[in-house]
């Protein structure tokens, strides 16, 4: 199965090496040959110049046989106009395009698109880090017994360990997310003021937690 992917700026670069890495068929088209230098040296897809309409340029990208067709481009309409091709011309299984001007997303919707966009969702997760302090709720699991609830750890919390912030709470550590980079970790790491501290908990047990966050 081929995996093809429309734009190789910043997000289709990354996007097509990633899939390359998990051992994937992937092509990648742009119209710019430069554009192809994003790639990593150990990209091992196909890259296709020219045209993201050309419907021969998609059919020898493999579409026909696609699994999965993202459009990644800058803009907005040929990412709506090349999704909708693949999903409704070719019945892609998959089809994700990216919106990059929030403005423009009942484009997407008229075609009924799944659709990523990275500056509203970026925005908002700054938003979360830089406003939100309490407990947020990341996922639900059955009725929402159990959630997995998202901690910023606060200064007066440099230092101690996670198992001191779980100790008797009805809850499980899931991540802990250090300058970007997140890591599961053990109960005896060690936490640093600003990390983000991921647990999978009761309602109970988050406020648990959160009072003891709030207490230092």
């Amino acid at each position: 199965m081929t995996y093809i992917v429309i734009g190789c700026g910043r997000v289709g670069a990354e996007l097509a090496d990633r899939l390359s890495q998990r051992g994937l068929e992937v092509s990648i088209i742009d119209q710019e040959p430069t554009a192809f230098l994003s790639l990593s040296p150990d990209f091992k897809g196909r890259t296709l110049e020219g045209d993201a309409l050309d419907r021969h340029l998609l059919e020898r990208a493999g579409i026909r046989e696609a699994e999965a067709f993202a459009a990644v481009t800058d803009s907005d309409a040929l990412n709506a106009v090349v999704g909708h091709v693949a999903k409704s011309a070719y019945q892609v299984a998959h089809v994700v395009v990216g919106n990059f001007d929030p403005k423009h997303r009942p484009l997407f919707e008229a075609f009924g698109l799944q659709t990523v966009s990275a500056g509203t969702w970026g925005a908002q997760r700054i938003e979360e880090l830089m406003v939100h302090s309490g407990p947020q709720v990341v996922y639900e699991a059955g009725n929402g017994e159990i959630g997995v609830y998202e901690l910023k750890i606060p200064a007066g919390w440099d230092g101690r360990s996670l198992q001191d912030l779980l100790a008797g709470s009805q809850s499980l550590p899931v991540a802990v997310t250090r300058a970007g980079r997140a890591e599961l970790p053990g109960v005896g790491a060690r936490l640093q003021a600003g990390d983000v501290v991921h647990v999978s908990a009761t309602l109970d047990g988050v406020q648990a937690i959160e009072a003891r966050l709030s207490g230092s």
